[in-house]
């Protein structure tokens, strides 16, 4: 499942809303409050890691298996 996806941004929605409720219950410095908001923090986290590494192109790829064709020729003024 993508991080883009409104599916996922859903899923991430319902575990902060699960986390305040277990906390709500179970008191702030429970461990399973704690372990709610882990399971929050480490969704955030893959959210922000796809973003920094984002997928090459199909070109960027083409580039790189053909490095001596005629598109990867860089010109210079």
């Amino acid at each position: 499942m993508s991080v883009d996806s409104k599916d996922f941004h859903e899923k991430l929605e319902q575990a902060r809303a699960d986390a305040r409720t277990i906390c709500a219950e179970k008191g702030a410095s429970s461990s399973e409050c704690a372990a709610a908001w882990d399971i929050v923090e480490e969704m955030q986290a893959e959210v922000s890691h796809q973003h920094q590494n984002p997928e090459k192109s199909s070109f960027d790829k083409y580039l790189e298996e053909n490095p001596d064709a005629p598109e990867a020729r860089i010109y210079e003024d």
